[in-house]
């Protein structure tokens, strides 16, 4: 499981990175298929409340749905805690009803799976429920912002003198369209100056 840190607003120590991997290393325990997870530590300078001067938000991605949990707090130490207790029941939630899905238990009710399940840490009610929601392509469990914008256009192939063009017209710094020569997918993009980058896709 792979685990980046970054930050807003602060600096992230070696030591505080070490910590942060060591504390995520037991949500593997929940579920085996996480691959990575990112997490973000922003800080207040002077915030009004100092109870949440730090926010720590962290996203789990895996071959499942994407997991993602924030908290604040005083320091980073009980932001991290406190986002990792939440993250961790989340986890232990959808394991319990994966379980019941596939028939490993056949209890009455789902509530019966998650009381089976080892108890929660301080703050996490038992009835706290997993919020599970589509985000564009994505399917989302739990809470913090994930922005997820589609748009679909109707577009004929142009050469890339038009594609510049249409570019500079919309006022973007880049522009997807099917080249009329090779009929591929293609961006064209401004680097610095008037230069200009083309990336085209081989989909044969």
């Amino acid at each position: 499981m792979d685990v980046v840190v970054s930050s807003r607003h602060c600096e992230v120590s070696d030591r505080f990175r070490e910590h942060v991997e060591e504390k995520l290393s037991r949500l593997e325990k929940h579920d085996h298929r996480i691959i990575r997870v990112d997490v973000l530590m922003e800080k207040e300078a002077r915030a009004r409340e100092p109870e949440r001067a730090v926010r720590i938000e962290l996203t789990a991605k895996s071959r499942g749905p994407i997991v993602r949990a924030e908290a604040c707090a005083e320091d980073k130490m009980a932001a991290l805690d406190l986002a990792l207790d939440k993250m961790a029941s989340q986890m232990r939630k959808a394991a319990d009803r994966r379980k019941v899905h596939r028939g490993q238990h056949k209890p009455e009710s789902l509530g019966q799976a998650m009381a089976r399940s080892e108890p929660f840490p301080d703050g996490a009610a038992a009835d706290d429920e997993v919020s599970e929601r589509k985000v564009g392509p994505v399917t989302v469990t739990g809470d913090g912002p994930l922005v997820v914008r589609e748009k679909t256009h109707a577009a004929s192939p142009m050469t890339l003198e038009q594609a510049l063009y249409e570019m500079e017209l919309v006022g973007h710094d880049f522009y997807l369209f099917v080249d009329k020569e090779s009929e591929k997918p293609s961006v064209v993009y401004r680097r610095r100056g008037y230069d200009y980058g083309v990336i085209a896709l081989d989909v044969s």
